[in-house]
């Protein structure tokens, strides 16, 4: 059996130091390396600083990635539960073993002229007739030629077939840093290099860890160094077990000239070949060399077993990607063998692991007064959002269609409204038909609420929140053909008006959420909202969504039409800061996900990718916030 892995990032960069000597084998490191940064190319010599940039900063820690996993909301890897389900109770089940991809390179091609190069992998399948399917993007890591990407790569492997994988590794310009992976288009990037190979010469190696190089885009294997690529592949581990970790610091070096060390902690696990994969990162916390970091949890996926040896290193941020390593523990290392059950220990004794620095000669590490201490460690069980579904728990479908003027007549055929009587489907059917075919599958009665906002509605006066059926006393229909036909119907009743405003919307659908906690707390309610403008209201719909964030309700908005949505990429909150409320009160949780149809019908995405991607996540954090436990689990504790 192949050991077990995963992970996730969202850029940054630091390469293991020592690779390959003799204390790879130990328990747990905090590794540090008093390596000087190199200056800003416009700092005099002598006077380096570090550049404050948010974005960049974001790119090494602090920002909450995307959830792929129904095993652990915190992380990136493993498949998603929500996707599987979908297609296995429509009787596709594949003989597979599910394992993640860990991606590394070096000696990559420099193709930024004041830094280095922004290198992100996109991995794809090769299908017979010579399609490439995208199954994944490691983060950007910023200034690195070497990257060790956090962001794992899930893939079912089929023994009995083969299967073709092309990596490809682009440099990302700095004005899309924060821009999620998936919304980035390749083709705005630089190529760096690329390279296939089969997944089963991955899997059969000795130590599953595959190098190949990298060449150009034509298949041309020429001279020239386009860099090198390892491939580590790990099974994907059945488990519930997980530990929620609180670490602090104390005493740090300070490695900055003007100011104090800005740290982040990185937590990599050993595998079987004694090379490491990391699987976690902390946030930065600025101007401190005394740092309580926020909770961390780490899932059985990640760290194999309590027994597995860990490395977890300190570092301080600089934006120029030569992140300086502040020590590692040499105490921890003389007394514990034990990753996690060794961080349990440090917890239970209330004692610290003592820094050192690193040196290159053996034996002569300086013992530094810093000190790593472990304030929180729990054991938990973490159910997938799988095990909530298949007990009984639903997702009960809303949807919102935008009737704003800026869509345009709906008697013109350029209008995003026009109903082509050749039956095709005009952008808002096909939102609501592709996404709410997907999600009605979690809904069991399939009676769905459905409002229009924007319009002049049968009274003369505009309204933000109208039922799309056009009765007063029911918002509610049946199935997506009554969502389908109610939408045709308002057409020929509604006016088009404006402006376009969400928070009213928004308030209902959440009054509906928050009534349900009073009877039923196996429900779960998911607001699609389609429109293709521009917000009137973005201060108003980000107090509507903070209000929310404690409520049972994620909101899915698709943008339709080629309008500049830069505001819906705010609410989404993928940048990893919170949305904030006008009294300044901080979301609980990100409940949005953003999707423009424009991406997904030009194949940058799939539709049930789109949809529910970011859902289990955000389903999973309200449950575990609350602690809800799936309805059979409910049921056995009551009987014990």
């Amino acid at each position: 059996m192949m050991a077990v892995g995963g992970g996730d990032a969202d850029g940054w960069v630091c390469m293991m130091v020592a690779a390959g000597a003799c204390w790879w084998w130990l328990s747990v490191v905090v590794a540090v390396n008093c390596e000087t940064k190199r200056k800003m190319n416009t700092t005099p010599k002598g006077c380096e600083t570090k550049r404050k940039r948010r974005g960049g900063k974001q790119a090494v820690g602090g920002a909450h990635l995307r959830p792929t996993s129904a095993a652990d909301h915190h992380n990136v890897s493993g498949q998603n539960d929500a996707v599987d389900f979908f297609f296995k109770s429509r009787g596709l089940h594949a003989l597979f073993t599910q394992i993640e991809l860990s991606l590394s390179a070096s000696k990559l091609r420099d193709l930024d002229i004041a830094s280095k190069s922004d290198p992100m992998a996109v991995v794809y399948a090769k299908k017979r007739d010579g399609r490439l399917d995208e199954i994944g993007r490691t983060e950007v890591i910023m200034n690195n030629l070497n990257p060790a990407w956090i962001g794992k790569i899930s893939i079912a492997f089929q023994f009995e077939i083969v299967q073709p994988l092309l990596f490809r590794v682009y440099d990302v310009d700095t004005k899309y840093h924060n821009i999620p992976v998936k919304m980035l288009k390749l083709e705005d990037q630089d190529f760096l290099g690329e390279a296939s190979c089969v997944l089963s010469e991955i899997v059969t190696k000795q130590n599953r860890t595959l190098t190949l190089k990298l060449h150009n885009n034509y298949g041309l294997r020429v001279s020239r160094n386009f860099g090198i690529l390892s491939v580590h592949a790990e099974e994907t581990v059945a488990s519930k077990s997980a530990v929620e970790i609180a670490f602090r610091c104390s005493y740090l070096q300070n490695v900055d000239l003007f100011s104090k060390s800005d740290p982040f902690l990185r937590i990599s696990r050993i595998v079987e070949s004694g090379n490491s994969v990391p699987i976690y990162k902390t946030e930065v916390i600025n101007n401190n060399l005394n740092p309580i970091w926020r909770p961390i949890t780490l899932s059985m996926q990640q760290f194999v077993s309590k027994e597995n040896p860990l490395i977890i290193e300190c570092f301080d941020f600089n934006t120029s990607g030569n992140h300086v390593l502040m020590g590692f523990s040499i105490s921890v290392i003389s007394k514990i063998q034990k990753s996690v059950g060794d961080l349990e220990k440090l917890h239970q004794e209330r004692t610290g692991a003592t820094f050192m620095l690193p040196s290159t000669q053996r034996g002569h590490d300086k013992v530094l007064k810093s000190q790593l201490f472990v304030e929180k460690f729990v054991e938990q069980e973490q159910y997938s959002f799988l095990d909530y579904i298949s007990s009984g728990f639903e997702l009960n479908f809303m949807v919102a269609v935008d009737f704003t003027a800026s869509n345009g007549n709906p008697r013109n055929p350029n209008s995003l409204h026009y109903i082509d009587p050749s039956g095709r489907l005009n952008s808002y059917q096909q939102a609501i038909t592709e996404i709410g075919e997907v999600i009605q599958f979690y809904d069991s009665d399939r009676r769905f609420p459905a409002w229009g906002f924007g319009g002049k509605t049968f009274d003369g006066t505009v309204s933000h929140c109208f039922n799309l059926n056009g009765r007063a006393g029911s918002f509610e229909v049946d199935g997506v053909e009554g969502i389908m036909a109610a939408y045709a119907s308002a057409l020929n009743n509604v006016s088009l008006a404006g402006p376009t405003l969400f928070g009213q919307v928004i308030n209902t659908a959440a009054r509906i959420a928050g009534q349900s906690l009073s009877y039923d707390r196996s429900k779960y309610f998911v607001l699609l909202i389609i429109t293709d403008g521009v917000l009137t209201d973005l201060q108003e719909t980000k107090d509507a969504l903070v209000r929310a964030s404690d409520l049972p309700l994620s909101i899915l908005i698709v943008g339709v039409g080629g309008a500049d949505f830069t505001q819906m990429e705010i609410l989404d909150a993928d940048n990893g800061r919170r949305l904030e409320s006008s009294t300044d009160r901080v979301a609980t949780r990100d409940i949005v996900q953003f999707v423009p149809m424009r991406e997904v019908h030009s194949g940058q995405i799939s539709v049930v990718q789109a949809l529910l991607e970011e859902l289990p996540g955000q389903f999973l954090t309200y449950m575990r916030c609350r602690d809800i436990k799936p309805l059979n689990v409910q049921m056995a504790q009551t009987c014990a």
